[in-house]
């Protein structure tokens, strides 16, 4: 399998997700809604269908027998008479088809609330121009994708169609038995058996939108899956270059290894430095130590940041470039300083009593230079 193929195995990650709701790309059946407005207006028309036709009766029964439009001389002219005619019909059906109405608007919002979610996309509304290309039009319309919903379309209506004739096969019987009623209960039960049979089509409707709503659900998360590039490149776009992270990371501990090894310049007796690229600061206290010891060492950026906490807390800087490149490359913090060379512990000897000099320790001279000297005798 290639490294970079087209091959999609990897699950879509909250931001890819994130990215395609914000682009309006989500999981949506187009005909779940419309499916169940319809069956909803099929159930309120079977249990609440009786009052809006007696609204109507009512209303054509008095439109008919009474002369609604005529004008007399105490109802204000034509105009007057008109509006009122109007606002008598307006509340005479606003509460029957207002509640029909608006039951259907709910289902509607909330079929599709069910599937997206809240889905405020802006962009959409506002005109483009390239809607209008011709030739992508015709390439939306002669496209794969409109010939397989043209082929689902006529596989909906061929099931819908026999599902209403096993229905009406069933009342066969009934109807060829209604010439012996009269008018009214003839029309009455065609009109119940419509229902009847809308409300079968209605639910097999809704059936095949579930179906549809989860083949897009499927569809959808395949389409958002993430392919090995796809997956780097989202990384990248997260959090960055998992190399630069490495590295970053290392520095960063490199930093703050090197900054706790400069951390003992407080403690030193004297820092001794080159004179700004290397400092290392060193410690002696004759009664519990029998040799000196580095307490901190660094370069560059680290050997300014011991001078300046040497300053900052008063310990002397003494400069002596042999001195400093010396216990820079043989020693480590914490390591007592043990010279091969009696010259060199008599330099270091020096350094200390001129540090204990300038702070005022004038007993620890003594002390440093008989330490001095016992060593020059041992080697």
């Amino acid at each position: 399998m290639s490294e970079s193929g087209g091959d999609k195995k990897h699950e879509p990650t909250p931001h890819r997700r994130e990215q395609a709701y914000e682009k309006g790309q989500v999981a949506k059946s187009q005909d779940l809604a419309a499916a169940f407005v319809l069956l909803c207006a099929i159930l309120l028309l079977m249990f609440f269908g009786s009052r809006i036709v007696d609204v109507f009766k009512q209303y054509t029964s008095t439109m008919l027998r009474y002369p609604v439009l005529v004008v007399s001389e105490d109802s204000g002219g034509l105009f007057n008479t008109t509006m009122s005619l109007w606002l008598r019909t307006v509340l005479d059906f606003m509460k029957p088809m207002g509640i029909f109405f608006l039951a259907l608007l709910f289902v509607a919002i909330f079929s599709n609330f069910v599937q997206i979610g809240f889905l405020w996309l802006p962009n959409k509304l506002m005109f483009d121009f390239t809607r209008l290309d011709p030739i992508k039009g015709f390439g939306r319309i002669f496209s794969m994708q409109s010939v397989v919903r043209l082929l689902l379309g006529i596989v909906k209506i061929a099931i819908c169609g026999v599902v209403a004739f096993y229905a009406v096969r069933g009342e066969i019987g009934t109807i060829i038995n209604l010439t012996w009623s009269d008018d009214k209960q003839i029309a009455s039960y065609l009109v119940w058996m419509l229902l009847l049979i809308a409300l079968k089509v209605a639910i097999v409707l809704v059936i095949i939108a579930i179906v549809d709503y989860a083949y897009q659900k499927w569809k959808h998360e395949q389409d958002l899956r993430m392919t090995d590039q796809e997956m780097r490149e989202e990384i990248k776009q997260m959090m960055g270059d998992p190399q630069l992270i490495s590295k970053r990371r290392q520095i960063q501990r490199e930093m703050a290894m090197k900054q706790r090894n400069t951390q003992g310049t407080t403690d030193a007796d004297v820092v001794i430095s080159n004179p700004t690229h290397i400092a290392v600061a060193v410690k002696y206290t004759p009664e519990t130590m029998h040799l000196p010891v580095v307490v901190a060492k660094g370069v560059d950026l680290f050997a300014q940041l011991i001078r300046r906490t040497a300053l900052e807390n008063g310990v002397p800087i003494v400069e002596n470039k042999p001195m400093a490149r010396l216990l820079n490359e043989k020693f480590e913090i914490g390591q007592q300083i043990n010279f091969e060379r009696a010259e060199d512990f008599a330099v270091l000897a020096k350094i200390l009593a001129y540090a204990y000099q300038i702070t005022g320790r004038t007993e620890k001279i003594m002390q440093a230079e008989a330490r001095a000297a016992a060593e020059r005798n041992k080697t």
